[in-house]
């Protein structure tokens, strides 16, 4: 390595924040041409082709199942995502989600002081099992928040190994015993073709009718006209949705239009601060990059996720 600093390009732009981290970090801010590492802040559709000098890219994204179906994620170099680093963003917008559900907050701003139909209709988050689907970082965030409240947790992951403050964990094989076993249901697995539509018609028939959906994983998790016929139908109590299919879905779209389902517009990590949450997770992997230690969120052309 250099002794003047390891040398970084940013793009498409240099975004303060994240430079820096740079800087702190031992990196010195260069053109991609003369890059040992680039930090892209960019989406798949415009990744530029890289020099034979970059051994590292981050990319700024969690979910980068576009960037492995590009081919653009190759073995020549380290790759690296941003799995778990938004995890305490995220966690705290699916419990407020679940929160504001359970205790009809949307129907009170709407409605005004109508007490009765909302007094019968409030739940309360003690007392009750939350299952979560995918139980990697963000779950790891909100266990102890859901425990918190009162609420224990189911949680699902691939190898159903243990997952730490969860009253029990199940293997994804055996994700159709999830359904009876919990009174509400956070999404937060990763896109994958296994996982499109994991909550369906059988899931959401399975649920009490008492269960709210959170999503905060991929619109795609969910089958989106089943989730509206279970919630007109009473099958379900509601849904909350940070993330849709299509995202943004059309104005028109009916799951815009149900007083018993939320939707906030892909706000659980917000755009607009998302630099300044990856900047100290990127000046610790360039520190790590550059005395050679093992690197977080590492990912290659065969990752699911």
């Amino acid at each position: 390595m250099s002794t003047d600093g390891t040398r970084v390009a940013i793009a498409p732009e240099v975004d303060e924040h994240i430079a820096a981290a740079v800087s702190g970090a031992g990196g010195r801010l260069v053109d991609l041409d003369d890059a040992e590492v680039l930090v892209w802040l960019g989406g798949h559709e415009d990744f530029p082709p890289l020099p034979d000098s970059v051994r590292w890219v981050a990319l700024r994204l969690a979910g980068i199942e576009a960037f492995i179906d590009a081919g653009i994620i190759d073995d020549a170099r380290v790759w690296t995502n941003a799995s778990g680093f938004y995890a305490e963003n995220v966690a705290e917008h699916a419990l407020a989600l679940l929160l504001a559900g359970l205790r009809r907050v949307p129907e009170a701003v709407r409605d005004g002081w109508d007490k009765e139909p909302i007094d019968t209709a409030v739940r309360s988050l003690h007392g009750s099992t939350v299952g979560i689907l995918g139980a990697g970082g963000i779950a790891r965030s909100l266990i102890p928040r859901l425990r918190a409240c009162g609420a224990q947790v189911v949680a699902v992951n691939r190898s159903g190994r243990p997952v730490d403050g969860a009253a029990q964990t199940l293997p994804a094989d055996r994700l159709a015993e999830v359904w009876g076993r919990v009174d509400h249901v956070v999404v937060a697995a990763p896109s994958t073709a296994e996982t499109r539509h994991m909550v369906g018609v059988a899931a959401l028939a399975a649920l009490p009718t008492h269960a709210w959906v959170v999503n905060v994983a991929r619109g795609t998790l969910v089958d989106q006209a089943a989730l509206l016929d279970a919630v007109r139908s009473g099958s379900i109590a509601g849904a909350a949705l940070d993330v849709t299919d299509p995202e943004p879905p059309s104005p028109d779209d009916p799951i815009l239009h149900d007083p018993r389902i939320i939707v906030t517009p892909h706000v659980a990590n917000p755009s607009s601060g998302l630099t300044r949450t990856l900047a100290p997770w990127i000046a610790e992997n360039l520190r790590r990059f550059r005395s050679g230690a093992e690197m977080l969120s590492t990912v290659g052309p065969d990752s699911r996720y």
